[in-house]
């Protein structure tokens, strides 16, 4: 499986990606010919009503949908190119996924849903949980590693969904309203822990939110309404300024 695309400075392209759910009267048009490109190193932020295609465009990128038309690669891979075997391989080294219903096994302990990751990727039992154990501390649960899901409140099981995201060392992690149950404080920690783990000079970072607490954590903002990226805009430039790009 050797990638399809040579640009290396790109984590994400996607060319007119196009995604409906239902048929006939009943169909729903998701993403409506979308083009967006993510850089490797960079932290892009999602924004837009609800219901405006962010989890369907996060879905398709991170492989959990298929997108009907158009191009997207990821570190220059095409899922559609991929068997299902393959696929399921390579985004379990490559992706990590912060699910905004959690999506945590309810018997497993903290840990043990943190080091599901490294299980699937052939990790030996105890050094995924000692593994676990250290990205737990890292997101302030370090001593609830054996606690069930149903003994940790709302915000505790989101920051054990980010660390289960975060174990594997993934290239790409997406997340969906990653502090939506999160205090101003504890946020702000999840968002600086993402910076520090998740951008670097081989691996990148996209998250829906609607939290403009943490928009100052974003490289770019991509604004999106009706199935479609409205406009970019530039954090980077310098402090206190930043440039809007219309997308057509």
């Amino acid at each position: 499986m050797k990638p399809v695309s040579t640009k290396t400075n790109l984590a994400v392209e996607c060319r007119g990606v196009t995604k409906s759910y239902g048929k006939g009267d009943a169909k729903v048009h998701a993403l409506r010919g979308v083009d967006i490109s993510i850089g490797v190193g960079e932290l892009l932020m999602l924004v837009g009503p609800s219901g405006c295609g962010k989890t369907t465009l996060i879905s398709v990128i991170a492989g959990i949908l298929d997108r009907d038309g158009g191009e997207c690669r990821v570190f220059g891979h095409d899922y559609m190119q991929m068997s299902g075997r393959e696929r399921t391989r390579w985004r379990g080294k490559t992706i990590g996924f912060v699910f905004q219903s959690f999506n945590l096994l309810p018997t497993l302990s903290a840990a043990e849903n943190v080091a599901v990751p490294l299980l699937i990727n052939g990790h030996s039992r105890s050094r995924a949980i000692s593994k676990a154990k250290d990205v737990l501390a890292r997101v302030g649960l370090g001593d609830r590693w054996k606690s069930l899901p149903s003994q940790l409140s709302g915000g505790q099981q989101q920051r054990v969904a980010i660390a289960r995201a975060l174990v594997h060392d993934p290239k790409l992690i997406v997340c969906d309203e990653p502090t939506s149950a999160l205090d101003h404080e504890t946020g702000h920690r999840v968002m600086e822990l993402f910076r520090e783990v998740a951008v670097g000079e081989d691996r990148a970072l996209v998250v829906v939110t609607h939290d403009a607490r943490i928009f100052e954590f974003a490289d770019r903002i991509a604004r999106m309404d009706d199935g479609h990226i409205e406009s970019i805009e530039d954090k980077k430039r310098s402090v206190g300024t930043s440039s809007i790009t219309s997308v057509q």
